[in-house]
């Protein structure tokens, strides 16, 4: 099964039915509003090998292992995640997939002063608006999703309204599709999204095909301390840890011993 069709599938359909219940020119007013936006690279940036950044992602469910959390609380996880010492925030906002909601972000950022990256499936410039008008920092593409004309004219309209975006890629052909678009912040998923197998080994393979320019970040699947020291060693700026830290009943604590923080600091 390809869950990523699956998922493109509806988000087009979803989109469809939101826009007419509000039309982009609604959107695009609500821009006038709309708070500023926090350099979402610039608080992940690594200055140095013995550093890499953590974006720490709030999900209640994904479609690979259910609902994570009985107990959902957007607000209290941000704290958590930022008293763990989390440089940046990742909030899932799809709905049926997910169990997210456009909502969180504002929640989360009345919270903890952390940039925020909207996690969805972007296949449509309403979504673009909707993202900054929604209180998001940064926005996540992915390449597979998207075709290089789609990927170049979303990454354009996104810099045109001050969002940073996460391109997200799989392979070294979307890595390359990736950097001629001008993506300026790359993440590797180690997780495949048409079969949902993850490999960190995916990570570790492709960093050498990121442009040192860009900013690096591995996603999905990391675990341990191990992990970490890995993808560190190849030059990532950050890594983008959801499951992991959601399941964990120490939250901050749980973030510290990934990074391997000492527990005074």
């Amino acid at each position: 099964m390809n869950t990523l069709k699956e998922i493109l599938d509806h988000k087009r359909v979803e989109v469809a039915e939101k826009k007419s219940r509000v039309p982009l020119l609604h959107i695009v007013e609500s821009l006038e509003t709309a708070p500023e936006t926090v350099s979402f690279a610039d608080a992940i940036r690594s200055h140095g090998m013995d550093e890499l950044s953590c974006i720490a992602e709030i999900k209640k469910a994904s479609p690979s292992k259910g609902t994570l959390v009985k107990s959902f609380s957007p607000e209290k996880i941000a704290q958590e995640y930022f008293a763990g010492g989390a440089k940046a925030l990742s909030v899932l906002t799809d709905e049926r997939y997910f169990l997210g909601s456009p909502t969180y972000i504002k929640i989360v950022k009345e919270k903890v002063h952390l940039p925020v990256l909207r996690k969805d499936f972007i296949v449509d410039e309403y979504q673009i608006y909707e993202s900054r008008v929604i209180s998001a920092d940064a926005i996540l593409l992915i390449v597979a999703a998207l075709k290089e004309s789609e990927l170049l004219r979303f990454l354009n309209l996104a810099g045109e309204l001050d969002l940073e975006c996460l391109v997200e890629c799989h392979t070294k052909n979307e890595i390359d599709r990736a950097v001629n678009c001008g993506a300026m912040m790359i993440g590797i998923n180690n997780r495949d999204l048409r079969t949902f197998e993850i490999s960190i080994e995916t990570s570790l393979m492709l960093k050498r095909f990121i442009p040192n320019s860009t900013v690096a970040i591995s996603e999905s699947g990391i675990r341990n301390p191990h992990h970490v020291a890995s993808l560190r060693q190849v030059g990532f700026d950050a890594i983008l840890v959801g499951e992991y830290l959601m399941m964990q009943q120490n939250r901050a604590s749980a973030l510290k011993e990934l990074l391997q923080v000492p527990a005074s600091s």
